[in-house]
């Protein structure tokens, strides 16, 4: 199927949207209390359960390590061993060294200012960092620094690929591209639409899904 030729997609996708809100309600997602702690927990978050990154944040927060400057100057052991509960810890810790690296050589280690650098260019240079991909920049782009980037992860793809609205073998960019083609450009939109899409896919949409329960049985 070519998802860029299908021209109620856009009808079709707001429709889903307003099921999911009707059903799920406000999700308040990403939890977190700076838009550093975003960008941590964007790391962290791969290949593992968002209850293991909450307590690896917990850990950094206790050693009072949750800030640029302070995780900046922590060695690599000592991240490692406070994001154990993460899984992948020591890998995991070299990425945020990657980051951090990148963060203060082109920003100085601040948020505002890299605030004020234009989103593709911003996103070209989060995939430059070792360590970084396409989830892992978009989601640092849309929750931490508030930009209309569409977040796609495993559930969207296997969702929407199941109701025929994507294929199972179209690329990150193609679905990113069917979402911001035929979605208004909105922040808040993103941001829901894809905590939504996760509730869904946690809830019915498994691996051995539950389509008979499931609200999106008959969508397509």
């Amino acid at each position: 199927m070519d998802i860029n030729k299908n021209s109620d997609a856009r009808k079709i996708l707001l429709h889903i949207y307003d099921m999911l809100y009707a059903e799920f309600g406000h999700r308040c997602w990403w939890p977190a209390e700076t838009p550093f702690e975003v960008i941590i927990g964007a790391i962290l978050t791969q290949n593992t359960a968002w209850r293991n990154v909450e307590e690896a944040i917990r850990n950094l927060k206790k050693n009072n390590l949750l800030s640029p400057e302070m995780l900046f100057k922590s060695s690599l052991k000592k991240i490692a061993g406070l994001i154990i509960p993460s899984g992948y810890y020591n890998l995991k810790a070299k990425r945020i060294k990657n980051f951090l690296d990148y963060f203060f050589e082109r920003y100085d280690g601040k948020i505002e200012k890299m605030s004020q650098q234009k989103t593709n260019k911003l996103r070209g240079e989060l995939l430059n960092v070792n360590g970084i991909g396409r989830e892992t920049a978009d989601s640092i782009l849309l929750y931490a620094l508030h930009r209309p980037v569409f977040v796609v992860d495993a559930y969207t793809k296997r969702i929407f690929s199941r109701h025929g609205l994507i294929d199972e073998k179209d690329s990150y960019e193609d679905v990113r591209t069917f979402f911001t083609r035929n979605l208004p450009p909105k922040v808040d939109l993103y941001n829901e639409y894809h905590a939504l899409i996760v509730c869904l896919g946690r809830l019915f949409c498994k691996k051995t899904p539950r389509c008979r329960d499931c609200l999106m049985s008959n969508i397509t």
